[in-house]
This record gives C-alpha cells, sequence and structure tokens, in this order.
C-alpha cells in the first residue's frame, strides 16, 4: 500500500518503487506446470518462483529504460 511506502521512504530515506505484482503468482503456478513439477511439490516453490518473476520485470525495466536513454 502506498502507506507502507511512505513509511519506508521515512524510515530507510530510499527510493521505493511500487511494482505490480499481480499475476507473478498465476505465470509461476503456469511455469511450474510446464515444468512437470508435482502439484503436491509446487507450493514450496511457488512463491521463491513469483519473486524471481517480480524482480526480473523490474530489472528488465531499469535495463529498457537505460537503453531507451542511450537512444536518445
Amino acid at each position: 500500500s502506498l502507506e507502507f511506502k511512505e513509511m519506508l521512504v521515512r524510515r530507510t530515506g530510499l527510493d521505493v518503487v511500487m511494482w505490480d505484482e499481480r499475476l507473478t503468482t498465476v505465470e509461476a503456478e503456469r511455469t511450474l506446470i510446464e515444468s512437470h513439477v508435482r502439484r503436491e511439490n509446487r507450493k514450496q516453490y511457488i512463491d521463491k518462483i513469483a519473486a524471481v518473476f517480480i524482480l526480473q520485470g523490474y530489472l528488465d525495466s531499469i535495463y529498457l529504460k537505460k537503453k531507451a536513454e542511450e537512444e536518445n
């Protein structure tokens, strides 16, 4: 939430980037299914895989922004 973001900024003095993570769990589930991970084993991996997708999406956005700035 925005309140949590503002609290983090106040306490840390760092920039805090909000990131939409709504579909990462669905994407992680799909990836695990495609990787033939058994249903009973998916629970232990799903949050970790979703976190990877969130981080990768953020890193990709930084790269694309930097690349666009270099082209201008």
